[in-house]
């Protein structure tokens, strides 16, 4: 679990964000609800249905939008880094029935820590290899302690207390909302460009999410008996 949901993605994104804007990153990795549903379906966890393949369907084809028409000029490296973010919302998608399984065994304070634990341990001799040629800045630094702590460390605990109570494609369902965010900071602070195909695409994708997962913002909630 340490692997596929900490230390194989970080380095994978990390990898994909020195050719990709963040952007790109963002709306790639919506596609870990796709791969969440059919790993769901694999550990019995969850079911697939025909709506549910149409949305894994949809997502693979916004991808292919937004990697074609994008403002980034789709050559090999280009390719490669977001067929790197794709690997790496795979690997999310795969754990996360897994840290259902888990919950019913051990408490998710527990399983954040291990989880974290178990990636420094996979991660460190790559990191001690590297060492001599990083630059450790102050802004450096505090990004690397706001996402191991943060977006990471505290986010993984608050995940597995919700996926208790809901079944592993619904706890999966804030990934909604890191395309709005992640295009939105990288237009505006990163001064990324914006293009019909990150738009046409990511959209796609948004799609895709809500068929697999059945999200509907004009249902109304049947009354409470």
């Amino acid at each position: 679990m340490g692997g596929l949901s900490v230390a194989v993605p970080f380095l994978l994104y990390a990898w994909a964000g020195l050719r990709l804007p963040a952007g790109y990153s963002a709306l790639l990795n919506t596609t870990a609800v796709l791969f969440g549903t059919l790993a769901s379906s694999w550990f019995k966890e969850d079911t697939l249905t025909a709506r549910k393949l149409l949305g894994c369907v949809c997502g693979f084809i916004g991808v292919g939008l937004i990697v074609r028409l994008g403002p980034v000029r789709p050559d090999a490296a280009t390719i490669a880094a977001a067929l790197a973010c794709v690997l790496a919302a795979a690997c999310y998608g795969c754990s996360t029935p897994l840290m259902k399984r888990a919950t019913t065994r051990m408490q998710p304070l527990a399983i954040a820590a291990g989880i974290h634990a178990g990636a420094m341990v996979l991660v460190l001799p790559g990191a001690l290899w590297a060492w001599p040629q990083a630059t450790f800045t102050p802004t450096g630094m505090a990004a690397v302690l706001v996402m191991g702590v943060v977006t990471s460390g505290l986010a993984y605990w608050a995940h597995l207390r919700i996926i208790r109570h809901v079944t592993p494609v619904a706890a999966m369902s804030p990934v909604f909302l890191i395309p709005v965010f992640g295009v939105t900071w990288g237009h505006l602070f990163l001064g990324e460009e914006l293009s019909s195909g990150i738009f046409v695409g990511g959209a796609l994708v948004l799609l895709a999410s809500a068929l697999v997962t059945g999200f509907n913002p004009l249902r109304r909630n049947p009354p409470v008996p």
